[in-house]
């Protein structure tokens, strides 16, 4: 009689095992997923691409021209219209 219970437990332990085995996979895969879904550039980007976004952050614009320079020199008609996105004049 004893040795019908202890199949019937060791059945059961090996069940839970296989069960907690599978949901640890399920869980990891998702994981896995899931890091792929985000953009990390270090991981998805070249490296040369890496190093043009550093240079690119270390730009900035340089305040050499006054902005009478710029309206003095531009080509631009004071008097025109202002630019709606779709409208037909």
């Amino acid at each position: 009689m004893w040795m019908e219970n202890e199949e019937d437990f060791n059945r059961q332990v090996e069940e839970e095992l296989q069960e907690q085995d599978f949901l640890d996979r399920c869980f990891q895969e998702m994981l896995d997923e899931e890091d792929q879904d985000w953009f990390i550039p270090s991981r998805d980007l070249p490296q040369g691409i890496g190093q043009l976004q550093q240079q690119l952050n270390g730009l900035s614009v340089g305040d050499s021209c006054s902005s009478e320079d710029i309206l003095s020199k531009s080509n631009l008609n004071p008097d025109a219209k202002e630019f709606v996105p779709g409208v037909k004049y």
